[in-house]
């Protein structure tokens, strides 16, 4: 029997792969998918013409709760961070220490049987670690 975890984590990789093919059709080439640097996890790192991105997927059933992007608070702000600076002193990530970095969100809704999306570039803007 399938329990609760195991439905959101199907969920979660249902969307990370909606965010993906989302990305791609804007033009960013996806570099890493659930990249870890310790405890800490960076759902999708791409890139494309502006720079290197780290987005967050936040995927969610429809509900009268608030918009997954809101679960995007300080602390999780904070655990990206601290993980995109492993990626970027890592021998993967070195050669891309020049580039802008940019920290998005997307946000993958499903409701019946279709789903949306949203992207937020620049989601927000590190001034912490």
């Amino acid at each position: 029997m399938e329990s609760k975890d195991d439905h959101r984590r199907d969920l979660g990789r249902i969307g990370e792969e909606i965010a993906c093919d989302l990305l791609r059709k804007m033009g960013h080439r996806i570099l890493e998918r659930n990249y870890r640097n310790g405890h800490l996890e960076i759902d999708i790192i791409s890139i494309d013409a502006d720079g290197i991105h780290f987005v967050e997927v936040k995927t969610r059933r429809d509900s009268i709760q608030a918009p997954p992007q809101y679960n995007v608070d300080r602390a999780k702000q904070s655990r990206i961070t601290k993980a995109a600076l492993g990626f970027l002193h890592s021998g993967k990530g070195l050669p891309l220490s020049s580039y802008e970095c940019h920290f998005d969100v997307v946000a993958v809704t499903f409701s019946g049987g279709s789903y949306s999306t949203e992207w937020f570039p620049q989601a927000y803007i590190p001034i912490y670690v």
